[in-house]
C-alpha cells in the first residue's frame, strides 16, 4: 500500500476544517496510507521584515526537511496547475515507482527555497491565495479524488 506524508506548517484550528481533513483522511484509508504531520509555524512579529521571513522560512524548512520521505511535492503558488485527472497521474507514477510521497504545505509565507529544490515538482490550485488549512483540505480532497479517478470510481464526475 501507498504511502502518503502530507506534510503542512501549523495547526488546524478551526473544528469544520478538522473534520473535513478526518473526512478525506478516513476515506483514504482504501487507497493509502495517508498520514498529516504538523511542524511549528514560527510567528516573530506582526510585520516582519524580508529578513525575519527569511529566517521564519528557514526554521520552518528544517522542520519540513527532517519529516520528508519517497518523492517530495510541494504547494506553491508558481507550482504547476494539475487537472485532477493529471494529479491522479502524478499519484499513479509515485505509487508505482518508489511508492512513497510527501506533499508540503507551507506556512503564512510560504516554503523555504531549500525545500523547494528538494521537490520532484511544485504544485499550484490557483494563483490565488488560500488559507494554509483549507490548502490541506483541498489536498487531502485532491488526494482522495485522484485515487478515485484511478480505480475507476464515481466520486469523479
Amino acid at each position: 500500500m501507498m504511502k502518503i506524508k502530507v506534510i503542512a506548517v501549523g495547526k488546524v484550528k478551526e473544528k469544520y476544517f478538522v473534520d473535513a481533513c478526518n473526512e478525506y483522511l478516513k476515506r483514504l484509508t482504501r487507497y493509502a496510507s495517508v498520514t498529516v504531520t504538523e511542524v511549528k509555524e514560527e510567528n516573530f512579529v506582526t510585520e516582519p521584515t524580508e529578513s525575519e521571513i527569511e529566517q521564519i522560512l528557514k526554521k520552518e524548512g528544517a522542520s519540513i526537511i527532517k519529516e520528508l520521505k519517497g518523492e517530495v511535492f510541494v504547494m506553491a503558488i508558481e507550482g504547476k496547475k494539475y487537472s485532477s485527472v493529471e494529479f491522479s497521474r502524478l499519484i499513479k507514477k509515485s505509487r508505482d515507482g518508489v511508492g512513497e510521497m510527501s506533499i508540503v504545505i507551507g506556512g503564512s509565507y510560504g516554503v523555504a527555497n531549500e525545500v523547494k529544490k528538494l521537490a520532484s515538482g511544485l504544485i499550484s490550485f490557483s494563483d490565488m491565495t488560500f488559507p494554509h488549512t483549507l490548502a490541506r483540505v483541498m489536498t487531502l480532497e485532491q488526494l482522495y479524488r485522484g485515487f478515485n479517478i484511478l480505480s475507476d470510481g464515481r466520486y469523479h464526475k
